[in-house]
């Protein structure tokens, strides 16, 4: 082409000479020069559109990326001065990785610090998470295999800071269910009709190490860490959503001990029963949501703690927006690791209020109060945080 633009150049020129113009060599020589140079511009920036071409078709183009964040100020004082909480913590910081390997077969992960620095003798812990495959074999149905959150609840599967009310999660989804909760297995999941949903695993379950004084749901948390799978969990969960905004969940899950093959003097095989349903509605500026859980754990576990072969809570929490950046809630919420004996007292209860403000649909600033009762103290104070994802 640069050939063919010379060429009219230079039949130009002699035209132009021909019909008494002033023209010289010296001119015609200048306009060889700027034209070349015009077309190897073309000619870069035309490669150049076929790299990057080439470049959209590589393996980065169905590679995705993202995470969470949120950094948290609490500041509680207790009627017991020793346990006042004055602290500023990066409580998380998330990265997800994800690829599509085809338009039925896809990965994902979720790589979490926790409180900022992990280490020998340090605060935090590095986990992963989530670490599957997941494989459409079906329309509308799919199987996942590897390392995923437990279906159960409304936070233990999303828990992006900008998607709940509070600086903290509340305390119901955490020491009953237990948020956040992992295990390795297999999963099936699906739609069965229009609006209704459904979950099936087979799971590592947890384990309790009631010889070291264990008996809280939330201490037998394996985190898929050479967990003991000498018993299996089993889960079930079917969602219907059947109305925009609104939200209902049933969850049962059984395992058959939570002592994992141990025995300890006469108790063994500490069979475990979980039940948990709940309500998350958003229906305009009006959000309310609602969980009750409950764990029926065999009655042998009262020799190591009384009263914890039944641990339960529950919650509710009503929630408004102002504006489309401005939400209010409230939330009170009760548990109890030990409900199964009620002459001691091991319950607590908590009233929460505060204000959610998003500076875009994914950042939220959070501040709120809180008064918790808990057994032989009381605490009441304030938090502030930042949470975002993206």
């Amino acid at each position: 082409m640069a050939k063919n633009l010379i060429t009219a150049a230079v039949a130009l020129g002699a035209g132009i000479t021909s019909a008494g113009a002033v023209a010289n060599q010296e001119e015609i020589d200048l306009l060889k020069r700027q034209l070349q140079e015009q077309q190897a511009q073309l000619d870069a920036l035309t490669s150049a559109m076929e790299s990057n071409a080439n470049l959209g078709h590589g393996w980065w183009a169905d590679t995705s990326f993202g995470g969470y964040a949120e950094v948290h100020y609490n500041n509680i004082d207790s009627e017991s001065a020793a346990k006042d909480n004055v602290e500023l913590d990066l409580h998380r910081f998330v990265l997800f990785f994800g690829h599509r390997f085809s338009d039925k077969v896809r990965f994902f992960s979720e790589l979490e610090v926790e409180h900022n620095v992990a280490g020998e003798g340090k605060n935090g812990e590095v986990e992963i998470e989530q670490a599957f495959i997941e494989y459409d074999y079906a329309a509308n149905h799919s199987a996942k295999a590897g390392v995923f959150l437990v279906p159960v609840g409304i936070l233990n599967e999303t828990h992006e800071p900008d998607t709940f009310y509070g600086v903290e999660r509340n305390n119901v989804e955490k020491n009953i269910i237990p948020t956040t909760w992992w295990e390795g297995g297999v999963m099936g999941s699906g739609e069965v009709a229009a609006g209704v949903s459904y979950d099936v695993a087979v799971s590592s379950g947890l384990y309790l190490d009631i010889d070291g004084g264990k008996f809280k749901v939330r201490d037998g948390r394996q985190k898929t860490s050479e967990a003991n799978a000498t018993d299996l969990a089993y889960t079930a969960r079917l969602v219907w959503n059947g109305i925009p905004g609104v939200q209902a969940g049933f969850t049962v899950q059984q395992q058959q001990d939570l002592m994992q093959g141990d025995v300890v003097g006469v108790v063994q095989d500490l069979d475990a029963l979980l039940l948990e349903t709940h309500v998350d509605l958003q229906k305009g500026p009006v959000g309310l949501r609602a969980l009750y859980a409950t764990w029926d754990i065999d009655s042998a576990i009262d020799d190591v703690a009384a009263g914890s072969s039944e641990q339960t809570g529950w919650y509710i929490e009503p929630s408004y927006k102002l504006t489309s950046k401005l939400g209010i809630f409230a939330r009170y919420s009760e548990w109890d690791n030990q409900a199964a004996d009620s002459s001691i007292e091991s319950d607590y209860d908590q009233i929460d209020a505060g204000i959610n403000y998003w500076l875009v649909e994914t950042v939220a600033l959070k501040a709120d109060f809180q008064k918790t009762n808990e057994p032989n103290d009381t605490k009441k104070g304030f938090n502030l945080g930042i949470g975002w994802s993206f």
